[in-house]
């Protein structure tokens, strides 16, 4: 081996130490980077005709482990759909307020559960037949009956505020996934065209990875890299969403990378009660999520987006279908035992001619009461229409009054009398069955609910008022229960796979220190042969001259 080997080999060793500096240097620099993967230097032997040649530069390796890194981009989405859930259903939860049962200090009929403004009415309603002619008792039966129709309107506000709230969040939402869809595509364009050329494409890899792990909490996706670098990204059912215009036989020409506006769009509505997400239907009221001319609603599920789309299309409908089976049962038991204390204001016709009319209808949404068109088929919206009688509001002596044929009767409780054993009884006769006038049944509506008809409460309907009160708030609660012990449960595998992952392929930087020293001492060791065949040389050639 003559010295300009030596030199050569020893001058190979230096550029590879730059090499290693410059990856250890990137890796220290991206310590607290989210989502960044430590990068590993690659350095081989140089061998020529079986002899040592020094060293060769070779693609820097990225420390990553591709199941962990799958697991974790699917727990994001999870933790990520959760917790947009929780927080949307906190809201739902600080209006129902707080049973007896839930709190030591508290009375019952002093919270604002539906049970207890009901519980309000019969109490007032039981004082009543002990003073019928008492002013104060007969005005108290209409202030619990105001409390309870005002609940039942703060429920369904806070049910439309939200599901709003999800409606607008998915259209911000989207913006977004589509920028880190096509940041992928653009990036993957990189990486293609340097892998060809024998480049070094680590760098544009990581960041590509960072670009995946932001949108893994946006929506539940699949990644497979395909063998000359690009990245295929799928949902969670396996429908591809493209993030170049090319995978989807496009030409790359007619879109610029990254895009906020394509591939998905969407349009964003004012929510009503009446209004739902069509699948099957060009002119859904509320518009689904496109892709290429394609409704793909249904196949975006997990993540902020999937999370919303559930609260939007499910969740709150069914709460709120579950608060329009109580009005509507409320206003008919009422009228069934004689006393029409609760009304649906959106109608201009008799409430009970509505009613028997709306539930005759419900098995076919189809054909929505032709009387009343304020309040849309399946009683959708009735909650937010339920008022207190205007006639006992303006006079509530007419609560202890009796007009029969044979004259009125002023003080006559005989009314109150049924309403308490029949309203709010428990008996078969008194939650199923024809009414005592023979309209509509007295059993609360369980099915072919909502504006399309295919809700149901998820409880029977064949219970008390005040049993059917504390179903709702107990149905409700428990899904608001499910959704948070499904968030800490998540929160936690998500923590350890977070663990996980920073031990493959977060930076140490003890590490990376302790290679900084190695290199060093590598560098001198080089530098130091470099400078004795450059003394060599110089001693040579005065030996010459």
């Amino acid at each position: 081996m003559g010295l300009l080997s030596s030199l050569s080999i020893a001058t190979s060793g230096l550029n590879a130490i730059e090499y290693q500096y410059s990856v250890t240097s990137q890796n220290v620099s991206n310590q607290s980077t989210a989502g960044y993967v430590s990068e590993t230097a690659t350095v081989t032997s140089a061998v020529t005709s079986g002899t040592g040649n020094g060293v060769h530069i070779g693609a820097t390796r990225l420390n990553i482990n591709q199941a962990l890194q799958s697991a974790l981009y699917a727990q994001n989405a999870q933790v990520s759909s959760y917790t947009t859930m929780d927080n949307s259903l906190a809201a739902v939860s600080a209006v129902q307020g707080t049973t007896a049962a839930a709190s030591t200090d508290a009375v019952s009929g002093t919270t604002n559960t539906l049970t207890d403004q009901l519980g309000n009415v019969q109490s007032a309603l039981t004082s009543l037949i002990s003073t019928p002619l008492q002013s104060i008792s007969q005005t108290a039966v209409v202030t619990s009956a105001q409390s309870l129709t005002n609940t039942i309107h703060t429920l369904a506000s806070t049910y439309t505020t939200q599901r709003q709230n999800a409606e607008d969040s998915i259209a911000a939402t989207i913006p977004s996934i589509n920028s880190d869809l096509t940041q992928i595509g653009a990036l993957s364009q990189q990486i293609i065209k340097l892998k060809a050329l024998g480049s070094d494409t680590a760098d544009l890899e990581n960041q590509r990875l960072g670009v995946m792990s932001d949108l893994s909490s946006n929506l539940s996706v699949t990644f497979s890299e395909t063998p000359n670098g690009d990245m295929v990204v799928r949902t969670a059912d396996g429908t591809e969403l493209p993030t170049r215009p090319d995978q989807i036989g496009q030409n790359d020409n007619t879109q610029k990378l990254p895009s906020t506006t394509w591939p998905l769009s969407t349009g964003d509505v004012t929510i009503t009660p009446d209004m739902s997400y069509d699948p099957t239907s060009s002119t859904s009221p509320i518009p689904g999520i496109m892709l290429a001319g394609q409704d793909v609603t249904t196949h975006l599920t997990g993540g902020t987006l999937g999370a919303n789309i559930t609260l939007r299309d499910a969740t709150y409908p069914k709460m709120q279908a579950q608060l329009d089976s109580f009005s509507y049962t409320l206003i008919n038991r009422f009228n069934s035992a004689g006393l029409s204390l609760f009304t649906n204001s959106a109608s201009s016709t008799d409430p009970s001619s509505y009613l028997a009319t709306a539930h005759s209808n419900l098995s076919n949404p189809a054909n929505p009461p032709s009387t009343v068109p304020a309040t849309p088929p399946g009683i959708v919206g009735l909650s937010s229409a339920v008022s207190v009688n205007t006639t006992y509001v303006s006079t509530p002596s007419l609560l202890s009054t009796n007009t029969a044929s044979g004259g009125t009767t002023i003080g006559d409780t005989t009314v109150i009398q049924n309403v308490l054993s029949q309203t709010f009884g428990t008996s078969a006769q008194y939650v199923t069955g024809p009414t005592s006038s023979g309209g509509s049944d007295l059993e609360a509506p369980t099915d072919n609910l909502g504006s399309t008809g295919n809700i149901s409460i998820g409880y029977s309907g064949n219970q008390g008022l005040l049993q059917l009160a504390t179903a709702l708030t107990s149905d409700q609660g428990a899904t608001i229960a499910a959704n948070s012990n499904s968030l800490a449960a998540s929160t936690s595998v998500q923590t350890v796979l977070q663990a996980k992952v920073a031990d493959v392929s977060g930076v140490n930087v003890n590490n990376e220190l302790a290679k900084v020293v190695a290199l060093q001492n590598a560098y001198t060791a080089n530098a130091k042969i470099v400078s004795t065949v450059q003394t060599m040389f110089t001693a040579l050639l005065n030996a010459i001259n």
